[in-house]
């Protein structure tokens, strides 16, 4: 089911539970702030770690979900039969090929690498906490280390509940970690669809 930034459900159980581990795991690290997607289940993801440390969150639109337009909860067997053109050239290139009334990849990258941007230039030192989207993610991941941005569904794996480390060196952005579910269980990383 295409659950973008047209829907905003609650976390799940499994949600706050990984929501809780990433917590327990990360709350010795020195952050310097927390920003977050305003969507209802990143804020209930980032809330264990802003509780526990006494942390504001910082919520930024930019940081939402990919807008799926008219295919937001819809399966892909339903977006593929009654969009069939706009499925086919966004499967083909969601660079700029934008779901049925929604976002090209290329929105998507603008509106998330100002938030990058705009935390960069508040906080040039220490550790920040993003929590956003696994598309809005990976576009962002695939912006920063120089991938195409259209390619972002079949280059990087970025599982719901997991981490991924970037270091602003002074050559760039540097990919420190992709992906990480140490902190999660093996039942809660074994889990279907994440």
């Amino acid at each position: 089911m295409f659950c973008g930034s047209g829907l905003n459900p609650e976390l799940t159980p499994e949600g706050h539970e990984m929501a809780q581990a990433f917590a327990d795991a990360y709350s010795k690290t020195n952050w310097q702030a927390v920003y977050v997607s305003p969507l209802q289940r990143a804020v209930a993801t980032a809330e264990p770690l802003c509780h526990a440390l006494n942390l504001p969150m910082h919520k930024r639109d930019g940081l939402v979900e990919i807008g799926y337009g008219a295919w937001e909860g819809q399966s892909v067997e339903k977006v593929s039969q009654q969009f069939h053109d706009d499925y086919l050239r966004w499967t083909a290139d969601p660079a700029w090929n934008a779901p049925t009334g929604g976002e090209s990849a290329v929105t998507v990258s603008r509106r998330a690498i100002e938030v990058v941007e705009e935390i960069q230039r508040r906080h040039t030192d220490g550790n920040v906490l993003i929590v956003s989207h696994k598309a809005t993610i990976r576009i962002a991941l695939c912006a920063l280390m120089g991938i195409d941005v259209g390619r972002f569904r079949f280059r990087l794996g970025c599982p719901v509940g997991s981490v991924s480390v970037i270091e602003f060196a002074e050559h760039g952005p540097l990919l420190q970690t992709l992906a990480n579910r140490e902190h999660q269980n093996e039942r809660l990383r074994s889990l279907p669809g994440t």
